[in-house]
């Protein structure tokens, strides 16, 4: 009887330490939302507010953990051109990546020709299954205009991650600059971004309701029939993510002497919140607290990660090229590799003009196909049902992404604890509990 007790309780504590898990809650919350978009639709539609206001949630602390993170990174700072070059060699490192990425969509496509057997007649197509937003098109100089907010304090309550992380920047500099003049209100917000921080995970702990609600409604909406022609786009996407993942981050990783699959292990409920829910922001606060606690030096994560979210954006990049090229082919239009290229260089452009817009990546296409002027407009009313499904993998890469760039930056400018990191990532449990009580503060000297 003892002995038949004694072996329960382990299993039963097993139990109740994973239900207490974020990531297996998401997953069951996951699991229930697709059957109620399967078993009852109209159930499943009317879930969407929880989503929605998960998102709003999540939105309402990206600014103010952007705010903290960056000024305290860099008024730490013993060098302020340290803040320079993190972020041109982080800017460099996205353009490259980017452009990878894009390369590599344009092959897959190629290869495989999504689009080939579609044969599509262009005056059997209605523009106005176009979203509107799609069509206002981003321009450069309103791309430097949202960079500047209308007053100091508006940047800090607004929601333009862009011009919150600018002011951040300037903020954090004059801090520095002050130097003990200054240093009291820098502990203010050292001390603020402990509160933040403790927001952020009751935040987070409602994660598996907004994924209730997205996918309930995602499947209640695009059930199986909608998708069965556009299937194969979908496959190949979705397959073209996975090689990207083990291929290309994969090599990063192992050339940092880190595990790829350690690092997913060690993300997995904010990847799982990214993928269920399809917004990069709704994980943002929980990844930089995150990288920290992996060892990076937080102006590192303090300037990598905002910006990462506003200009690197592997899987956009490889949905951009996939994307365009199945819609010409649809339509039987032969593009040459030199009216390609051109379209790649076009996207490079418009990608970075719409950074912190949400379905930035349809509006870029929209942008492309308009500005290239080889594929009509109304093409796109193609893949705009399908959109929201091709954005989950877009947004895991993004997240992926930009934790996989920001160890890299960390180990660019000798502000990453290697041994620390490995400790992490061969754990066994999500947050070492040594963590758990220090998260705003690893890294914050360094």
């Amino acid at each position: 009887m003892t002995s038949t007790t004694a072996a329960g309780r382990p299993q039963r504590s097993r139990l109740s330490r994973l239900i207490r898990e974020l990531w297996f809650q998401v997953v069951l919350a996951a699991v229930l939302g697709i059957a109620v978009g399967i078993l009852a639709p109209g159930l499943g539609e009317d879930l969407k507010p929880l989503n929605d206001w998960f998102i709003a949630l999540v939105k309402m602390i990206v600014i103010p953990v952007v705010f903290c993170v960056v000024t305290t990174g860099i008024a730490s700072m013993d060098n302020l051109r340290k803040a320079g070059r993190i972020g041109v060699k982080a800017i460099g490192y996205f353009l490259v990546l980017s452009l990878a990425s894009m390369l590599i969509g344009l092959v897959v496509a190629n290869i495989f020709q999504p689009g080939s057997g579609l044969h599509v007649n262009p005056s059997s197509l209605n523009a106005d299954d176009v979203p509107k937003t799609a069509t206002e098109h981003a321009t450069f100089t309103g791309f430097v205009s949202s960079l500047i907010p209308v007053s100091l304090l508006g940047a800090i309550t607004g929601d333009a991650i862009l011009s919150a992380l600018m002011v951040s920047i300037v903020f954090g500099v004059a801090l520095n600059m002050a130097g003990e003049e200054g240093a009291p209100l820098t502990r203010g917000i050292k001390a603020l971004s402990d509160v933040v921080f403790r927001i952020v995970g009751w935040v987070m702990r409602l994660a598996p309701l907004g994924t209730l609600g997205a996918l309930a409604t995602v499947v209640a909406t695009y059930g199986a029939e909608s998708l069965k022609q556009l299937g194969y786009l979908i496959i190949l996407f979705t397959a073209t993510c996975v090689v990207y993942v083990l291929v290309v981050l994969g090599a990063i990783m192992r050339a940092c002497r880190l595990s790829l699959f350690g690092l997913i292990r060690f993300l997995k409920a904010e990847l799982l919140v990214a993928l269920s829910t399809c917004s990069s922001e709704a994980v943002l606060p929980q990844l930089v607290r995150k990288l920290e606690i992996l060892g990076i030096g937080r102006p590192v994560v303090g300037i990598v990660i905002p910006s990462g979210f506003s200009f690197n954006l592997d899987g956009s990049a490889v949905y951009l090229t996939m994307a365009s090229l199945f819609l010409a082919q649809a339509m039987g239009i032969d593009l040459s590799w030199q009216q390609q290229l051109i379209m790649v260089g076009v996207m490079m452009l418009t990608s970075k003009g719409t950074a912190g817009i949400a379905g930035g990546a349809f509006i870029v296409l929209a942008s492309t196909v308009t500005a290239v002027g080889h594929i009509p407009l109304a093409a796109l009313s193609l893949i705009v049902g399908i959109d929201r499904i091709l954005n989950e993998g877009r947004v895991f890469i993004n997240v992926l992404g930009n934790a996989v760039a920001t160890i890299v930056i960390g180990k660019w400018e000798n502000d990453f604890d290697t041994e620390q990191a490995r400790k992490v990532l061969h754990s066994r449990t999500t947050t070492p509990p040594q963590a758990e009580s220090d998260t705003t503060k690893v890294g914050a000297g360094k």
